[in-house]
């Protein structure tokens, strides 16, 4: 059984690829189940996230996954082919290092890509479809992006999807404390970015949700106000700055509500950004004269000043990830074996076994003690000695050379000597 990674990403596909195969969280244990029912797929575990949809899978029979994604997301194969990547058992184990530890995310070095990972564990786990091998991998995985973190400077002076939300405002308003944000949404993403606008002191604050619960919690830690989703219609052109990030299935603001809003507004710029995967924001929004709408992909443009003061860190990185994988690989390897050392000692079990019986009959006839045990000793050394005695004999040519290099190394003998 072989491991393999399967998906797309920000490099090898635009977003709107991505929001074709991406995967709502309340149906990710669902989609487990259908991966494993009725394919050659033992193990899997789904990551999708705002960059990425990827499969982690033991198979060994990888195309039944791939073809698996398509008809999930009722896409035709040709549609997503050219922007997939396969990586196969060591690249398979090197990638997932790489994401954990933030080397393959848009934002080198990104901390939240590695909470994300825990939660595709996680669901796996409670689906029933993270066996052995796999939750094997992840607890290595979660090990080396620590490692990584605590030992490199990796994370250091890092540009965040939060931070370059801040800084595309930045662009259009001078003084974001004159500024009226709004947030659509209550996730993570959210959070964080609330967290770096609230450094700046907005006019105000105010997070919209469906449930306003979660809402609440976000909004009273940085002095803001709640709404829910349904009242965004109305009162949109009440903001400035408007950050959206959900799980919903299709667009939350369209076209005609940010244009009734811009008239509102008597034309005055609005700055919205959209860092949902799909889409929370009509991209046909871009086309309005007055609104500057920013998508995850933009995004790309704001981190490449970081990058620069990264690169000895991410060669460290790189280091302690290829070593990692090597441990790992043989650790899979040792476990190949273990059938095979199962079986042996079995058989090593029985002659024992057999020699004791026939000893302990030996001396309730009253044998000698001393007697006995010397018999036993040399009937059980006779046994254990007799296959790789009569393998040696029996061999013929370099098979034989073979055989008596193979003894010689695991009973570490000298004949020479």
């Amino acid at each position: 059984m072989q491991l393999y990674a399967l998906g797309i990403n920000h490099h090898t596909a635009p977003l709107e690829i991505r929001e074709q195969v991406a995967f709502a969280p309340t149906r990710l244990t669902q989609a487990l189940h259908d991966l494993l029912r009725g394919r050659p797929v033992r193990e899997a575990a789904i990551l999708s996230t705002c960059n990425r949809t990827e499969l982690y899978c033991a198979t060994d029979e990888p195309a039944a996954a791939i073809d698996w994604l398509a008809e999930y997301h009722m896409l035709p194969p040709r549609r997503i082919e050219p922007y997939l990547y396969r990586h196969p058992q060591r690249e398979a184990v090197r990638h997932m290092f790489r994401v954990a530890s933030g080397l393959d995310s848009m934002v080198v070095g990104e901390p939240q890509i590695l909470g994300q990972m825990k939660q595709a564990a996680r669901v796996a786990e409670q689906a029933g479809t993270l066996g052995t091998l796999l939750g094997k991998l992840f607890q290595r995985t979660f090990a080396v992006a620590k490692e990584v973190r605590s030992t490199t400077a990796i994370g250091a002076n890092i540009v965040s999807m939060a931070a370059a939300a801040v800084h595309l405002s930045e662009r259009i308003f001078e003084r974001l404390s004159e500024q009226r944000v709004l947030f659509v949404g209550a996730g993570e993403m959210i959070e964080l970015c609330a967290a770096h606008f609230a450094g700046a002191r907005p006019k105000r604050l105010s997070i919209a949700n469906r449930t306003p619960e979660r809402a609440r919690v976000i909004a009273e830690r940085f002095g803001g106000d709640v709404m829910l989703l349904n009242e965004i219609s109305e009162r949109l052109a009440e903001y400035d700055i408007v950050v959206s990030c959900t799980a919903a299935t299709l667009p939350i603001i369209g076209l005609g509500m940010v244009e009734r809003a811009v008239k509102v507004r008597r034309h005055r710029p609005m700055v919205m950004v959209d860092l949902a995967v799909p889409r929370d924001i009509e991209a046909e929004v871009a086309r309005l004269d007055d609104v500057f709408l920013y998508t995850l992909d933009d995004l790309a443009q704001i981190v490449e000043s970081g990058l620069e003061s990264r690169q000895a860190a991410i060669v460290e990185a790189e280091q302690i990830i290829s070593r990692r994988v090597d441990d790992f690989l043989h650790w899979m390897e040792a476990r190949e074996a273990v059938p095979l050392i199962r079986a042996l000692r079995d058989t090593a079990e029985r002659m024992r076994r057999h020699e004791l019986e026939h000893a302990m009959k030996r001396l309730q006839r009253g044998e000698d003690p001393a007697q006995v045990l010397e018999a036993m000793s040399k009937g059980l050394t006779n046994k254990l000695l007799h296959p790789p005695t009569e393998a040696l004999n029996l061999a013929e040519g370099t098979e034989r050379g073979d055989i008596a290099r193979l003894i010689s190394r695991i009973w570490r003998l000298h004949p020479e000597q």
